[in-house]
């Protein structure tokens, strides 16, 4: 039997403080205004360098791009950081809550060189982008079209793919380049060497970092105590399998010393890698045969089988990346050929069990 995560500390900092988490890493949390009502940040020390002989810090994620987030930096820039300025802006995947005060930070510590160039994956910068701007597959017509066609009512169209963009909202201004961190490369922070691991199934290319000296993971959304992470199809990779992706992604960390300390985007750090990633792959082992259950009797849409995978009330929001996440399992279930997939004369896309 594998060992019960452990969890260093039972609760979070409260707004405007933080938790020194390990050496030179403070952990700092930052509210967000969905159900999901939080995200962790993680503020590193920084020495001074040949390149820079300032002491200052480098910043994990950055929160949602809104007032009551940047009044809460305020602080920390007062207190947490003692008045040190940043000097790095790591960002690990392009999602509002991650990328939000980004370029807002970099502006608020540019030096007479310009703006901090945040650092993350090229990948995902060009998809903040795209999503913002609304652009090719990112479209308000053709997420309607996609959720249309995978069961959503008009009704609930009108509150998902209809209600504007809602990005831009919490990443109001975005880095316009990136210092590039691809999968495998090594970061320094902090003055400790860091590997950039590659994860993917939650969005384009997300990043998470390793440092084997510490022992520690900045997970990202990757690897969550509590909650299983988003996995989606959007319409522009209509056909992806990204259960296949995050999984074979999980196994990089299996290779991370069994008592690293995760440091997840949401929940409490914890240790105990090994028994956080098999529960999440028998977590998706059960969904599919949940789901293979449902169509057994007919075929459906994946919009009818959101009830199978997620067992509670959702809101817009929820419903949003539910849909997502539902095409997500249907497609690894046709893709791995446990699945039929058609369509059918009314244009809905609907999924049975294969001979």
């Amino acid at each position: 039997m594998t060992a019960a995560l452990s969890f260093p500390h039972a609760a979070p900092p409260a707004p405007g403080e933080f938790i020194d988490i390990a050496p030179g890493i403070k952990w700092i949390r930052m509210p967000l205004p969905f159900a999901l009502d939080h995200i962790n940040l993680w503020l590193i020390e920084e020495p001074a360098s040949a390149d820079d002989p300032r002491d200052g810090w480098t910043v994990v994620d950055t929160g949602f791009g809104v007032d009551a987030t940047r009044a809460l930096w305020q602080q920390h820039f007062a207190q947490t950081m003692g008045g040190k300025p940043l000097k790095r802006i790591v960002v690990t995947h392009y999602h509002p809550d991650h990328l939000g005060n980004a370029q807002w930070l970099a502006e608020h510590f540019a030096t007479s060189q310009g703006a901090i160039i945040v650092e993350m994956s090229l990948t995902e910068l060009l998809a903040a982008h795209s999503v913002a701007e609304g652009s090719g597959a990112y479209q308000r017509s053709n997420l309607a079209a996609f959720f249309r066609a995978h069961g959503l009512t008009e009704e609930q169209i009108d509150v998902t793919a209809n209600r504007g963009n809602t990005y831009s909202f919490g990443v109001p201004t975005r880095p316009p380049c990136c210092n590039r961190i691809m999968p495998g490369d090594t970061v320094e922070m902090g003055g400790k060497f860091w590997s950039a691991i590659g994860g993917y199934g939650h969005t384009t290319e997300h990043l998470s970092f390793y440092c084997e000296e510490l022992k520690v993971l900045i997970s990202g959304d990757m690897l969550l105590p509590k909650i299983s992470t988003n996995i989606n199809v959007w319409p522009v990779t209509p056909l992806a399998d990204p259960v296949t992706d995050y999984v074979s992604s999980l196994q990089a960390f299996k290779y991370c010393e069994a008592d690293t300390l995760v440091l997840p985007s949401h929940g409490l750090p914890f240790s105990g890698i090994a028994t956080r990633v098999q529960a999440l792959e028998t977590h998706h082992e059960d969904r599919m045969n949940e789901l293979y259950g449902a169509v057994a009797e007919s075929p459906k849409t994946a919009a009818d089988l959101i009830p199978t995978l997620f067992r509670r009330k959702l809101d817009n929001h929820q419903l949003f990346f539910a849909i997502a996440e539902a095409v997500a399992h249907v497609n690894h279930g046709w893709r791995i050929g446990r699945l039929t997939r058609n369509v059918g004369d009314d244009g809905r896309i609907r999924f049975g069990l294969a001979a």
